[in-house]
Order: C-alpha cells, then structure tokens, then sequence
C-alpha cells in the first residue's frame, strides 16, 4: 500500500481544519483536547472524587460557551464587519464575565476545603485579572481560526468565479471565431457561384460536412489532435475546389498513437489558416501554396504555417474586420498564460507564422 505524500497529508490536515463535512469532528476534537488539557493541569491535583470531576466539567463548559460566543456572536457581528474596537470591548467583557461566573461557581459550590479561597486571598486579589490576560489569547486563537476560515472561503469563491469568467470569455472568443471564418467560407463561394455553379456546388457540399464538425465534434474543452489536423485538411480541400492554383501541403511529425490521444482545444489553428489562405491569393493567377506542420518536441507542441504572399495583393478586410488574431492571441493568453511561444514573420514572398504550446 502506497504512502501519502507530504502534500495529499497537507491537504487532509487542511480539509480537516476547515471543510464543512468534517464541522463535527472538528468540534468533538476541540472539546476532548480542551478537556486534556484542564484535567492535566496543576489545579485540579489538590481535588478528587466527584468534586473534582464537577470543577472539571465547570471549567470545561465554561471556555466552551466563550469559544462559541466568540465564534459565532462577536466575531461575525463586529470583527467581520470591521468594528474591531467594540469587538475587543465585548470580548474583554465576555472573558471578564465568563471568568467572574466560573470562579463563582468554583468558590461557592465545587470548593469544600476552601483552596481556591485561600488563594486568592494569598494573591492579593490579582489572580482574576492574571485570569483574564491568559484567557483573552486563549480566546483570540478561535478569531484567529474564524478569520482563516473565512479567507480561504471567500478565495475559494474567487477562483471559482475567476474560472467562470475565463470559461465564459473562451466561449465567447470561439463563438467568433467560428462565424468569422464561415463569413470568409461564403463570400468565396458567392464568387464561385457565378464562375463556376458545379463547382460552387460540390464546395457547399463539403462545406457541410465541414460544417458537422464546427457544430457537433468541438464542442469539448479538448478535441484529439488527429481531429483538429483532419479539420485543416478539409478547410485546405474547400480552398483548392475554389482555386485551381493554390498548393497545399499539411504534415504531421508526431507519434501515430499521439496523434488519437493528445487533447488540444477545438480550432486553435483556424485563425492561422484563414489567414493563410487570406494572404496567399496571388491577383496574377500565379501558383500560391500553404504549407503546414504539425511536430511534438518533448512536452511542448509546435505547430508552423508558412504560404506565398503576392507582392501587390492587400487581403479584403484588413484594416477593419481584424477578430482573428487579436481574438486568437487573447484566448491562448488565457489557455497557457505566459507558456506559449507565437512568432509571427513576413516577407515580400512569404508570411510564417509559428505556435508552440505546452501540452
């Protein structure tokens, strides 16, 4: 059987400490440790028998009902609310009481050979404030516990709120990348349309079939890497049914069985693509190419996408639609922070763009 690393024993202390299912436990523990502690103390030596076990259970009662007040009276209504001076005005005054109480009881019923009065008497009348500047720190350890239980409560909620924003601003991010790219897909094929209507048909068939995956297969936080490949070569297969000149060349320099296995989040590259295919028109009819690449180096993912560029040719939109890059740099800002690497490079002839992410 396996031992418990330092950190899951970490975790477990802590959950003990403060999760609410174990609350019971927590309580039951503080009361037997509390008793100890009472029972082993010089005090109660001098005592014996039934006596002895009353005075026991007077103390024990008595820290328990501060301990509660404190937890669940004074703390909340005055020191979670920021009105530390009253707090410390109450708490002093409940110390003051419950001791003054306590030491009631003690002297006039639970002390038949008078020792406590004998004592006090010695003491000059000191040992009650003695009393209280040694239960007043006794008492700030559970303010202490509350205020640590409520940090980690309210941290608790602010990373799960801070993970919902970051879920509901990827959500966002992808829901316009997809209708940006089917806005690019469309305005192609309304050219093609009236250049060539067979054509333009077996693209608006493929582009359904393109379509399913953008609907039902990337909707999960990660989709295999062997889909997301199969995605670019079916966008790449759309652009050349449009364009008898565009070359396309997408390989993949990764381990087969890594390929069904390695999760990535749905449509990273797309943006990549559309631009690639923006860039790459040559207004000449020349022949253009995309060349893309797929490679796992260690724990990391590289992914580089290299096409032609026309000398003269300013791709539609480029001043103004500009949701592509911009939204495709904020959402892998968000997905791996500062882990990823994104260089971006262009030539009069060629435009190089290079991913590499953690995996």
């Amino acid at each position: 059987m396996q031992q418990a690393t330092p950190q899951i024993r970490d975790k477990r202390a802590i959950d003990l400490l403060f999760e609410s299912r174990y609350k019971v436990l927590r309580h039951i523990l503080l009361w037997v440790i509390l008793l100890g502690i009472i029972f082993f103390s010089n005090w109660l030596k001098e005592y014996s028998g039934t006596v002895k076990l009353l005075r026991l259970l007077c103390v024990h009662i008595s820290f328990i009902a501060m301990f509660y007040i404190n937890m669940y009276v004074l703390v909340p209504r005055f020191f979670f609310r920021g009105q530390y001076a009253l707090y410390f005005l109450f708490l002093l005054l409940l110390v003051s009481l419950g001791l003054f109480l306590m030491s009631g009881v003690l002297t006039k019923y639970l002390d038949p050979l008078r020792i406590a009065e004998v004592r006090q008497q010695a003491a000059d009348d000191t040992g009650f404030y003695e009393g209280i500047i040694i239960v007043m720190p006794i008492i700030l350890m559970t303010t202490a516990f509350s205020l640590f239980e409520r940090w980690k409560t309210d941290n608790q909620r602010i990373t799960e709120l801070s993970n919902l924003t970051l879920s509901m601003e990827l959500s966002e991010l992808r829901n316009q990348i997809n209708p940006h790219f089917l806005f690019n897909m469309l305005n192609g094929i309304k050219a093609l349309v009236r250049s060539n209507p067979e054509k333009a048909t077996m693209v608006i068939m493929k582009l359904s079939e393109f379509l399913r995956y953008q609907l039902y297969d990337n909707n999960e936080p990660g989709t295999p890497l062997r889909s997301e490949i199969n995605f670019l070569s079916n966008f790449m297969d759309l652009e050349k049914l449009r364009r008898d000149n565009l070359s396309v060349n997408i390989t993949s320099m990764a381990d087969p069985k890594l390929l069904g296995t390695l999760l990535i989040p749905p449509n990273l590259f797309t943006t990549f693509a559309e631009n690639a295919v923006k860039h790459s028109v040559d207004i000449s009819d020349s022949p253009s190419y995309i060349c893309m690449s797929v490679e796992v180096k260690g724990e990391r993912l590289e992914f580089t996408c290299r096409n032609s560029k026309s000398v003269d040719y300013v791709a539609p939109g480029e001043g103004s639609s500009g949701l592509g890059l911009p939204n495709i740099k904020r959402r892998l800002s968000l997905l791996y922070g500062t882990g990823y690497r994104l260089d971006i490079s262009t030539t009069e002839k060629e435009y190089t763009v290079i991913l590499n992410i953690p995996i």
